[in-house]
């Protein structure tokens, strides 16, 4: 599993989320005017995840299989998941672990940076295996799959009259 994050796509996937990160950082400290910093890191990280889906799509899954209704969904439900772990762990560290240790300056945004990067691995495996990845029959290794199947009577019998023509054509 370690080796899916050595890979040129988790790279891509990185650059793509410091853009889509940096759209949430600056739009919570937005937010922050006009709402309590729990709220904010919740609409922020919404605004983030617009932007980490147009970037993924476009850049790092590029031979995504599923549709965009599909994976606009899995990607929603997987960033549910990477939602929560931003928020438990902003606010732990900004109303928490961070005071407890007398940093006081800038703590909302440490702790915001620290909530952003948590999920970065988890998610990356969720989009990639399901977001993604397409049916469960398609492959998730970005390799396309060819399956050769025995043809039944039917096809048999067209395939074979298809021939016979062919070649009673080809004498003429």
């Amino acid at each position: 599993m370690i080796r899916e994050f050595l890979t040129p796509e988790f790279r891509k996937f990185l650059l793509t989320g410091g853009v889509a990160a940096a759209v949430n950082l600056a739009s919570r400290v937005a937010f922050d005017v006009v709402m309590s910093y729990s709220a904010a890191i919740v609409l922020a990280y919404a605004s983030g995840m617009v932007t980490a889906y147009g970037l993924a799509r476009r850049f790092v899954f590029v031979d995504a299989t599923t549709s965009t209704a599909q994976s606009a969904t899995r990607f929603t439900i997987v960033n549910l998941f990477g939602m929560a772990q931003t928020w438990i762990v902003s606010v732990s560290l900004a109303e928490w672990l961070l005071p407890a240790l007398g940093i006081d300056r800038f703590a909302h945004t440490l702790a915001h940076v620290a909530g952003v990067i948590a999920p970065v691995f988890t998610s990356f495996l969720g989009h990639r295996f399901w977001t993604f990845a397409g049916d469960s029959d398609s492959p998730s290794n970005g390799q396309t799959e060819v399956r050769v199947t025995e043809p039944n009577a039917a096809s048999r019998a067209s395939l074979s009259d298809t021939t016979i023509d062919r070649a009673s054509h080809s004498d003429s």
